[in-house]
């Protein structure tokens, strides 16, 4: 049985994963490994290159084939503060994956507090009155109405992931 590892514990990360691999005799695990970026990353730039040293991050486990990282920022753009997120696989023969999902504008009085230093984590607890948003629907589940969830939009990015790296394979 193949391991594929997820560089990190975070529930919606971890269920994202295993959610595109439902009939493939894969095992998934969680690891804690550190983004190699800020806090809060601050770009479609910032944000991938986390993506990416999660994924090579789980790499130093020999057991893993294959690693996933899944990292959350925003980025700024003409319209405003926008939650942004990326996805990056890597495998152990060299080859690397990247793919971003959705994004929407965050309202200003997010923003705003994003934008003073404060971690998007914190700015969205307070302002939804609840805990660990971040390990639940995320940000995007709150701003959506829970119609997209953290998890479900980092699903999408997995699936992009996955498609690329088996079409690359057919080559």
């Amino acid at each position: 049985m193949n391991t594929y590892a997820v560089g990190s514990t975070n529930p919606a990360k971890i269920s994202a994963v295993r959610s595109v691999f439902t009939e493939d005799k894969v095992n998934i695990i969680g690891m804690e490994v550190g983004s190699g970026v800020s806090a809060q990353p601050f770009s479609d730039e910032e944000t991938m290159e986390g993506a990416l040293h999660r994924a090579k991050s789980c790499l130093v486990n020999e057991q893993i084939q294959i690693g996933f990282g899944l990292e959350g920022g925003v980025t700024e753009t003409k319209a405003g503060l926008m939650l942004c997120n990326w996805g990056a696989l890597v495998d152990r023969n060299g080859e690397v994956i990247v793919a971003s999902g959705a994004k929407i504008v965050l309202p200003e009085q997010i923003s705003d507090q994003v934008r003073a230093g404060i971690e998007l984590g914190e700015v969205i607890d307070r302002y939804a009155k609840e805990r660990d948003v971040r390990k639940k629907g995320g940000t995007v589940g709150i701003l959506t109405n829970g119609r997209v969830t953290r998890s479900s939009m980092f699903e999408h990015v997995v699936q992009l992931l996955v498609g690329q790296y088996e079409f690359h394979k057919l080559k």
